[in-house]
């Protein structure tokens, strides 16, 4: 699965900005292109990493996957 990471260089802070505009919250920086972009690879696991869920007693926890 690809998702669309918009990078941005800020002179002003001598930054580049990584944010996943298709997932909210999803963002990184680097003080070069590159180490954006690495950063926001890393901030791409994070995001989709599990986090524990209570289970109602007559509930069921599915996995579902995108083609």
């Amino acid at each position: 699965m690809k998702f669309r990471l918009l990078l941005d260089y800020d002179p002003q802070a001598g930054r580049w900005s990584a944010v996943f505009p298709d997932l909210p919250g999803c963002a990184s920086a680097g003080d070069t292109e590159e180490q954006a972009v690495a950063n926001a690879k890393e901030a791409l696991a994070l995001w989709f990493d599990s986090t524990p869920v209570d289970i109602p007693k007559n509930g069921k926890l599915l996995e579902v996957a995108l083609p």
